[in-house]
């Protein structure tokens, strides 16, 4: 029977510690990966719209370091609104209503439209701390001017797909 020498027996202990961490390594990358492929457009659009707000802003860094905090925080909020609010409609069949859910659920949703002025209205003070007035018009200029590209860029795209189809 072979005895390999103690060395030998932590060589292989060493290898075995590489590969494990090799594997986790992989684990990790490939599940990180997995969760990234999930909304790839998403992350995609978002980095172009922070390009796109940041070259029509002109920001100098110290207005950015102040200016993405607020901002984003903004935009997170919003979309905690518009996902609670679409998650409670969904949930109610309209055709299934008695008229007093139905008024409940206006009434739910008159209430979501005012969270959204609140937030924006907190977005817009808490901006004007850190930017000028001029720089802010230019946001919501900015802003708007990116969704009119991103639908010409989808009218554009869906169009090229009907032709394909015919």
């Amino acid at each position: 029977m072979y005895y390999p020498p103690k060395n030998e027996k932590l060589h292989m202990k060493t290898i075995n510690s590489v590969s494990k961490k090799l594997y986790v390594l992989l684990l990790v990358v490939f599940i990180s990966a997995n969760v990234f492929a999930q909304h790839p457009d998403r992350e995609k659009i978002k980095a172009l719209k922070v390009a796109h707000i940041t070259e029509q802003l002109d920001l100098t860094e110290a207005e950015a370091q102040k200016f993405w905090p607020i901002y984003n925080a903004n935009k997170e909020a919003e979309h905690q609104l518009r996902e609670e609010s679409s998650k409670r409609r969904k949930e109610q069949s309209l055709d299934k209503l008695t008229e007093n859910e139905a008024k409940a659920l206006l009434l739910d949703m008159e209430k979501t439209e005012k969270q959204k002025v609140e937030l924006h209205s907190k977005m817009l003070n808490d901006l004007l701390t850190v930017l000028p007035a001029k720089k802010i018009i230019k946001l919501y200029q900015a802003e708007r001017s990116f969704r009119k590209k991103m639908l010409d860029e989808y009218r554009k795209r869906h169009a090229n797909k009907k032709g394909e189809r015919k």
